[in-house]
């Protein structure tokens, strides 16, 4: 081998080092991506699971005042019956007051504003819970598909170091921008994309 070549030859190990080395950073930016994505996805995935555990108690809640205010309602209406038919005068103003008093209670399980348990808070609070799930469930699709793009950067890096093909390495690169914008979307703009 003649001293051209040998120096031919250095200069071609020297450039493929150096691409390695590009392509390692490359890589290693891909995975700081991806864990970031990663973190962001399961954060969303576990808001979503509870948000939607808080939705469903609420509305569980909010049944359950239904059905209470229904038997309040109920025991109201047979009282008036029961007071319209009655002749026992000093019975009138105690049966007057009890069906007063199951009016009132029905009132309160209908709206009760100092609590938030009446059936109106309890139905706006469950439909907020439910709001903040759907967030969360599609902000967890974005994070979700940027970690894929990130992934499949990574694999077509390294193969670029195994096989030299550069294009390999430039898909990469757009799938990492690819992820960086849907992981933007996924913080910012959720439901900007419909993705699920």
């Amino acid at each position: 081998m003649s001293a051209h070549e040998s120096m031919e030859h250095a200069e071609h190990a020297e450039h493929a080092s150096g691409s390695n080395k590009k392509i390692a950073l490359l890589i290693a930016v891909l995975a700081l991506f991806l864990a970031i994505s990663e973190t962001l996805g399961k954060g969303a995935q576990t808001e979503s699971l509870s948000k939607n555990v808080q939705a469903s108690n609420l509305w569980a809640f909010f049944q359950a005042k239904t059905i209470r205010r229904t038997v309040v309602l109920t025991a109201s209406e047979q009282g008036k019956l029961t007071l319209a038919g009655t002749t026992d005068e000093a019975l009138k103003p105690v049966l007057q007051k009890q069906v007063e008093d199951w009016a009132k209670t029905a009132q309160r399980y209908r709206s009760e504003p100092e609590t938030g348990e009446g059936t109106e808070q309890l139905a706006e609070k469950a439909k907020h819970a439910e709001h903040e799930r759907d967030e969360a469930t599609a902000k967890y699709h974005h994070f979700e598909l940027a970690s894929a793009a990130f992934q499949i950067g990574i694999v077509l890096a390294s193969a670029t170091i195994i096989t030299g093909m550069l294009a390999l390495a430039y898909v990469s690169g757009m799938l990492t921008i690819a992820g960086l914008i849907v992981t933007a979307l996924g913080l910012w703009w959720p439901h900007l994309v419909h993705l699920h």
